[in-house]
């Protein structure tokens, strides 16, 4: 039978089978994709074919359909191999907030490299915005502007309040879309307000750290009412680049790419040459120097930026 892995939980994957029914399979043995060494070769998203374990009503995954992409990250515990957070994805949402917890800008910069690498478009929503005043809405403003002057849509929502949700609704329908971001910033709440009845599991802020407290344990695929598919995610608290060159990293931060080529040397890094375009743009403030400080943290292969 072929179907769609809808839930990963490690070891089982539940499959939506083209029979209407929900499978739960496994995988039979080493199961090894392109030579990637990942914890989890089969993910969320994926379309897949099983076979029925004798005498039971559990199936065992035997082939794996070709991925149109996926997005994947470096596990921080273990440097050598890597997690596809989900494949065949049309666009990844990144949900960060401001406060409580604040998601840094780095976070985000990683993110979207890591999403231009493998090809995804991403929009940033802003949560939490009943939390702000005036001046919050200001730096919020300055933040946003960061990303829109550099092509990436972002949307400010309040999923307590629902300001905005609709707006989210018309961006969802009809395309499968990834759910991201750090523990906390009301990723689970704003699912609940899509998806009315379904009661997901929402935590509480460590008073303590300012960090969310995991929610979700494991990557689930979720039906749109109004049609579309929604891929709920574990809260990341760091993000490993994998699989990016250093010297190919400039070109997945897009107002980078657009001048590369003014650069004096070829194989300028963008790091102290003489005659760098890049340098000169954060010089001059046509790149933002957070950007920046983004593209070096991940060149000199720093793990994580808080």
């Amino acid at each position: 039978m072929q179907g769609l892995v809808i839930k990963s939980t490690g070891s089982w994957y539940q499959v939506h089978a083209e029979d209407g029914q929900d499978y739960d399979c496994r995988i039979k043995g080493k199961f090894r994709i392109q030579g990637i060494q990942t914890t989890n070769p089969i993910a969320v998203g994926d379309h897949v074919e099983f076979e029925f374990e004798p005498n039971s009503d559990n199936g065992i995954i035997n082939k794996l359909h070709d991925r149109r992409n996926y997005i994947i990250r470096k596990s921080i515990n273990l440097s050598k191999q890597a997690q596809i957070i989900a494949a065949n994805i049309d666009q990844a949402f990144l949900v960060v907030t401001l406060a409580s917890p604040r998601t840094s800008l780095g976070f985000i910069d990683r993110f979207l490299a890591t999403a231009e690498a493998y090809d995804i478009p991403a929009i940033l929503i802003f949560n939490k915005l009943d939390l702000f005043h005036e001046e919050g809405l200001a730096i919020l403003a300055e933040y946003a502007a960061i990303y829109e002057n550099i092509g990436y849509p972002c949307y400010t929502v309040s999923a307590l309040k629902g300001t905005n949700i609709p707006l989210i609704e018309t961006l969802l329908k009809d395309k499968t879309t990834l759910f991201s971001g750090h523990s906390g910033v009301g990723k689970s709440s704003l699912i609940n307000a899509l998806l009315p009845g379904r009661d997901i599991k929402t935590g509480e802020i460590s008073e303590s750290s300012d960090k969310g407290q995991h929610t979700t344990t494991f990557a689930e695929m979720h039906t749109l009412p109004f049609g579309g598919y929604l891929i709920d995610t574990p809260g990341i608290r760091e993000l490993g680049i994998f699989d990016i060159r250093p010297e190919e990293l400039g070109h997945y931060f897009r107002e980078m790419r657009d001048m590369m080529h003014e650069c004096k040397f070829n194989n300028c890094r963008h790091v102290n040459e003489p005659g760098c375009a890049i340098i000169k743009a954060v010089e001059q403030g046509e790149i933002a120097p957070s950007r920046y400080e983004s593209y070096l943290s991940i060149y000199h292969g720093n793990e994580t930026r808080a």
